[in-house]
């Protein structure tokens, strides 16, 4: 299989110092919506996440919410978009086929409704709370009008069978090749997962957001002060996400050879994932 690296949405946060960027407190710094596409032999294009969509991208205050473009100055350019590039590779978007959502925030699922014929995988306490939200933090991170066109949806739960690197993950996807897993990370939101993709002899873990800086997988833990209040503000359960981080750092440490991992909004890591 081979996998494609996008950046999906380039966002400008405002606080450059804290989120790596130099300048003043006043200064944007920049952050990308990471996606995947996956050609697969027998499962047509796969797509891990989709950032923000043309819908979005046409009336991004309308669609985000006026405090999130203050916040984040998304860029939202068409041609970005994951329809747009995955036509610019030479692709149809009837050849996506299916879905799989990290999560099913308003910068991970917008796009959902540039590939209606798609099969969408998400895991089932993340739809649930997408669909029916509980807090005032749920009902600020979704957007229904992402998804009112009606996706097919698939939707998974946490298995206690075989494990992937020691985690919980969810095997044999309908549709979807061996070598596509979903690994339940919960935490920053109720349902968030990670996607592994096992491609070149290597495992790829996309960790949507259960992590924001390259930093806080290395054994000397650091975040940009900025990112990691953040985190802990959004976090549907601040302790998971924190252990889970926790684990996270150990597989890198122990199978980092093996095993590959990047987040959704992280500049560097996506820099390294074309490159290599």
């Amino acid at each position: 299989m081979r996998i494609h690296h996008l950046d999906c949405t380039t966002m400008c946060p405002l606080g450059g110092p804290l989120v790596d960027a130099p300048g003043s407190l006043l200064t944007r710094g920049r952050m990308v919506c990471h996606c995947l596409l996956i050609e697969t032999p027998s499962s047509g294009l796969v797509l891990v996440d989709t950032g923000f969509g043309l819908d979005d991208m046409r009336d991004p205050v309308g669609r985000a919410g006026r405090a999130f473009v203050a916040l984040t100055a998304p860029k939202m350019d068409p041609a970005q978009a994951a329809i747009s590039q995955v036509r610019a590779l030479g692709f149809s978007p009837s050849d996506v086929r299916h879905i799989l959502l990290t999560h099913m925030d308003l910068d991970h699922a917008g796009g959902l409704a540039d590939f209606p014929s798609a099969r969408v995988h998400v895991m089932q306490d993340e739809l649930d709370e997408a669909l029916d939200p509980k807090s005032f933090g749920s009902r600020g991170r979704y957007k229904s009008a992402q998804w009112a066109h009606g996706p097919s949806w698939c939707t998974h739960k946490p298995s206690a069978g075989e494990r992937w690197f020691g985690f919980e993950c969810v095997r044999a996807l309908e549709g979807l090749p061996e070598e596509i897993l979903m690994v339940p990370l919960s935490g920053h939101s109720r349902g968030h997962a990670a996607i592994a993709v096992q491609s070149g002899g290597l495992w790829h873990l996309h960790c949507g957001d259960a992590y924001f800086h390259h930093g806080e997988l290395e054994t000397a833990y650091r975040c940009p002060t900025g990112l990691k209040v953040f985190q802990r503000i959004v976090a549907y359960d601040d302790a998971l996400r924190r252990a889970n981080q926790g684990r996270l750092r150990d597989l890198v440490s122990a199978h980092g050879r093996e095993a590959r991992v990047f987040c959704a909004h992280d500049p560097t890591e996506l820099s390294r994932a074309i490159d290599a």
